[in-house]
């Protein structure tokens, strides 16, 4: 393995997800450079359906906040969680949301996708522009990272996707995806606990 690809190998392992950060404001020169970073994702057919959502504004966060604990605490009773557990993983959420430096949201944008006359091939489309648009969160994060940086990927959007749109006033072609929360880490990340490659390698 030569210099520079030895370096790429190790940058690339390196990532680690962090959920406390730093109380430092990120430039907003730095949130356009790794957004213009991510958008060199590949994509299938060149469609690029990604789309991004920097909540800045306080009463955005606090729109976006208030919507999802609510849906979250909904979700959760009719689980059958206690209301002190419940309430330990509200507060939880919620504080990731309101004190991470950089709240962006990750988004696939349905009109990119072509249209078929049979359900198949267009649920393999949808597939496919969600896939590319997981892609341009993943040099997202990378970019993150070579600017200093580290982030967590949630979830949540998946599972509350309508009052996400609502609470943001997205498009109504916007398909929430992901919430990428970056900052400078307050915090050093564990090491990371992979599987053997044997266990996830098939041939044949």
């Amino acid at each position: 393995m030569t210099g520079p690809s030895r370096v790429l190998h190790r940058f690339l392992r390196s990532r680690r997800t962090v959920r406390r950060f730093a109380d430092r404001p990120v430039p907003r020169k730095v949130v356009e450079r790794i957004l213009r970073t991510a958008m060199r994702a590949p994509s299938a057919h060149n469609r690029q359906p990604w789309r991004f959502v920097l909540v800045q504004s306080l009463a955005a966060r606090r729109a976006l906040v208030e919507a999802l604990s609510r849906a979250y605490r909904r979700d959760l009773t009719q689980d059958g969680l206690t209301p002190n557990e419940i309430e330990a993983r509200v507060a939880r959420s919620r504080k990731r949301l309101t004190t991470a430096p950089v709240l962006l949201l990750l988004c696939h944008d349905r009109s990119t996708e072509d249209t078929y006359p049979d359900a198949r091939r267009q649920h393999a489309e949808h597939l496919m522009g969600v896939q590319s648009t997981a892609l341009a969160g993943v040099y997202l994060l990378l970019a993150a990272e070579a600017e200093g940086l580290r982030g967590v990927w949630m979830c949540a959007p998946l599972f509350a996707g309508e009052t996400v749109r609502r609470a943001l006033h997205l498009p109504e072609t916007w398909e929430p995806q992901a919430f990428l929360l970056l900052g400078y880490p307050a915090q050093n990340p564990r090491p990371k606990c992979l599987r053997p490659l044997a266990q996830v390698l098939l041939e044949r």
